[in-house]
């Protein structure tokens, strides 16, 4: 009797390990930001859901304007080390690769200033020249959505909350009259969750069948001897 239980005991043990290191490989995060602008929270907003694969090193956020009135997100980016425009330069951290969204142009080079802000961005979208300017005619206006994704080597190590943190996102025609403009950091309102990409979930449920159907045998096989 207690070699029966022992060796359930063991075969039990290995039932979680499987499931354990299936799962555990590949499992990717998610965050949820919510962005407020620096002069007024109230009237330039947006929340981004992100989603950082380790595997790839590749950063996707959709990013919704909740901004009121008719103010319009012209510009996004990111400043990965903060207080590094002097090691830098003006162009922050280079490698980076991303697609082209909407009317929003990619660029990791020189990105201009950070408005009301100190810092440098690293990599971000454009609508215009520069991150200062861009095109309030082709932005995200209020309750539209635009997903966006980066690639590079340099995210390896980071987080999906490290990397969601350090967005910046440039509004403008803010107010209700339309002639202020602003620049959004993430507020309080952040939070992170370990998220399996759909390849970790068929491994866990195959590991699941399977570790099940060899308990079931080795016991059968136990009452039998």
């Amino acid at each position: 009797m207690l070699e029966t239980q022992s060796r359930c005991g063991l075969l039990n043990r290995s039932f979680v390990l499987v499931a354990i290191l299936l799962v555990s490989p590949i499992a990717a995060s998610a965050a949820s930001v919510t962005i407020f602008g620096n002069l007024d929270p109230t009237l330039a907003r947006a929340t981004a859901n992100t989603a950082f694969d380790p595997n790839t090193n590749t950063f996707t956020f959709t990013l919704t304007n909740t901004s009121p009135f008719d103010a319009r997100i012209t510009g996004v980016g990111f400043d990965l080390v903060n207080g590094d425009f002097t090691a830098n330069g003006s162009s922050g951290l280079n490698g980076f690769a991303g697609g082209n969204p909407g009317s929003f142009i990619f660029g990791d080079g020189s990105l201009g200033s950070i408005p009301q802000l100190d810092g440098v961005l690293d990599f971000g979208w454009l609508t215009g020249n520069n991150f200062n300017g861009g095109s309030p005619n082709t932005g995200i206006v209020p309750a539209a959505s635009l997903t966006f994704s980066v690639t590079g080597a340099l995210l390896a190590g980071l987080t999906d909350e490290q990397i969601a943190e350090d967005i910046f996102v440039r509004f403008q025609r803010v107010g209700s009259d339309g002639t202020t403009s602003d620049v959004g950091r993430p507020g309080r309102e952040l939070s992170v969750t370990a998220v399996p990409e759909p390849a970790s979930l068929t491994l866990f449920g195959s590991g699941l069948v399977w570790a099940s159907a060899r308990i079931r045998r080795r016991r059968n096989e136990l009452k039998q001897s």
